[in-house]
């Protein structure tokens, strides 16, 4: 036998071996032990009624963790991190009414069904990132001011309502499988950000009138058809990434025309197109950056005399 079939047997006995071992880590039960939980105690704190002391941070990150049963008893714990664990079943958070901020990232919670974060009604800052999470039924959030979705595989935001999260202020779904914006119901929202999907449609952005930040980088827009007049705050919009190809895909940029101060719109095949930067300056004059560089007072001025053309042609059109 030659050294590279020799080298090529090898490689997969041990591909068998690793296969194997990660099978039995799977079925193992790694249960939180009070002396994990006492190495990642911190910050103390006076309890809420003021009449004791506790620690009131725990941090229990890469520990291989899928039981967190035991720690339902620390009700005095405002900042929660069990990120890079193997958590399925977050129940056992539910006494933790003091929570003000938790990371559960890169975990395996695949739904919140059960509604098991429904008794932090405190809790202000939430992540998700890098889980299995394909809808948000059960996830409420009256007190969230920031929700962290990225890199699940969402495929509808339905129960995003105002009821559930009327101050919600930043909102995180990168890196999911949404194809619309609609069901996004956040009067209060300022940022959002979902690059990374397969958008192809912008519905029921007129819900959000504070809306400041818009971040669509990646997707699969042709158009901008869906930007609203209520959007009176909206100041920044990425759409780098897309598939606009057609300057008349950007009218709707005028409605934005006395907030919007930063347009992203590189990597698009309009870009390629002969005057891009000038014609998308006279769509918007008030702009202060497209793209990566700021407008230059070349710009502004080589825009106002365009426009004061087009103006005059207009008034002599029979």
């Amino acid at each position: 036998m030659s050294d590279v079939d020799e080298d090529a047997v090898w490689d997969e006995e041990g591909e068998e071996e690793h296969q194997q071992g990660a099978e039995d880590e799977k079925v193992q039960v790694c249960l939180l032990t009070q002396e994990t939980m006492a190495a990642g105690l911190s910050l103390l704190c006076r309890t809420g009624n003021g009449l004791g002391h506790a620690f009131v941070k725990m941090d229990l990150k890469n520990n291989g963790l899928n039981d967190i049963t035991a720690i339902s008893s620390f009700i005095h714990l405002r900042f929660l991190d069990v990120s890079n664990n193997r958590l399925v079943d977050l129940s056992p958070l539910a006494s933790l009414t003091q929570l003000l901020w938790l990371k559960v990232d890169n975990n395996a919670v695949e739904c919140l069904k059960g509604q098991p974060l429904a008794q932090l009604t405190y809790l202000q800052w939430l992540s998700l990132a890098a889980n299995r999470l394909t809808d948000l039924d059960g996830l409420d959030g009256p007190a969230l001011e920031s929700l962290n979705l990225t890199g699940n595989a969402i495929k509808k935001v339905a129960g995003l309502q105002s009821s559930c999260f009327a101050n919600l202020v930043t909102l995180e779904l990168r890196g999911n499988q949404l194809d619309t914006t609609d069901g996004i119901n956040l009067p209060n929202l300022q940022h959002l950000f979902l690059a990374q999907n397969v958008i192809k449609r912008l519905e029921g952005l007129e819900k959000l009138e504070r809306l400041t930040t818009l971040h669509l980088r990646d997707n699969q827009l042709d158009t901008l058809d869906g930007l609203s007049p209520n959007m009176k705050c909206l100041q920044y919009l990425n759409v780098r990434g897309n598939v606009i190809l057609d300057e008349n895909a950007l009218q709707c940029l005028a409605l934005m025309s006395n907030t919007l101060q930063a347009l992203v719109l590189s990597d698009n095949p309009l870009v390629e197109t002969m005057d891009y930067r000038l014609n998308v300056l006279i769509l918007m004059p008030q702009l202060k950056k497209l793209d990566k560089y700021p407008v230059s007072p070349e710009e502004k001025s080589e825009v106002c005399k365009r426009i004061k053309v087009l103006q005059e042609e207009e008034l002599v059109e029979p």
